[in-house]
């Protein structure tokens, strides 16, 4: 299979609806953050060249061009976690029929568990970075592009939440308790911090657009 981001919007669609394993939830979430990114990087684009916002131009194009990384990361993301549940389903394939089968077996799943939990913890980490811009766009992005800053906060946030349902499938299945309290840990965190943010962009762009 070929790399999602090289496929039409309408071919990732109709795989997502089909009975394909992947792009699943993982992928899903994490395309939904790269139009997050879209949309702040979006607004920076209406804001820089606008004479009057000559002012905070430069800030705006630092944060336009950082808006633009993440996008890329995320697209880097959505191939990850694809790439991982591919390494949990081989891991799952491999015989059992004797016990140094199933021992070698039980440590590949694991590795992939971890992988497979690891990858949606770096989509939320790079959906609170985005958040965390889109609180610095908001109060000096331009006034007539500013609710697709909102569109951003609310979209990262949403994605946030759902790619950390992927941490809760898998920890359960982890066997090293140190690694799944930690990722719960930081799940719990992330998800917090993306409320806040999220607030606090939203409450922005509302009042600039009163």
């Amino acid at each position: 299979m070929g790399r999602l981001f090289d496929k039409s919007l309408s071919d990732i669609l109709q795989e997502a609806a089909s009975s394909a394993p992947t792009p699943g939830g993982g992928s899903v979430s994490g395309i939904a953050a790269a139009f997050a990114a879209s949309m702040a990087a979006m607004v920076g684009n209406l804001t820089i060249g606008k004479k009057k916002y000559r002012d905070v131009e430069e800030q705006v194009t630092a944060l336009r061009d950082k808006a633009l990384g993440l996008m890329a990361a995320f697209e880097t993301l959505v191939e990850e976690d694809i790439s991982q549940f591919g390494k949990f389903m081989e891991a799952y394939r491999l015989p059992k029929s004797t016990e140094e089968e199933k021992q070698h077996r039980e440590g590949v799943l694991q590795q992939a568990l971890k992988g497979a939990t690891e990858t949606p913890l770096k989509v939320a980490r790079a959906c609170v970075e985005l958040l965390e811009l889109v609180c610095e766009l908001a109060p000096i992005g331009n006034t007539m592009a500013i609710s697709d800053a909102g569109v951003a906060a609310y979209l990262a946030e949403a994605a946030l939440y759902a790619v950390l349902l992927n941490v809760d499938i898998n920890v359960p299945m982890i066997k090293e308790r140190g690694f799944a309290v930690q990722a719960i840990e930081e799940k719990e965190g992330l998800m917090e911090q993306a409320r806040s943010l999220r607030e606090k962009a939203v409450a922005i762009v509302s009042e600039r657009m009163s």
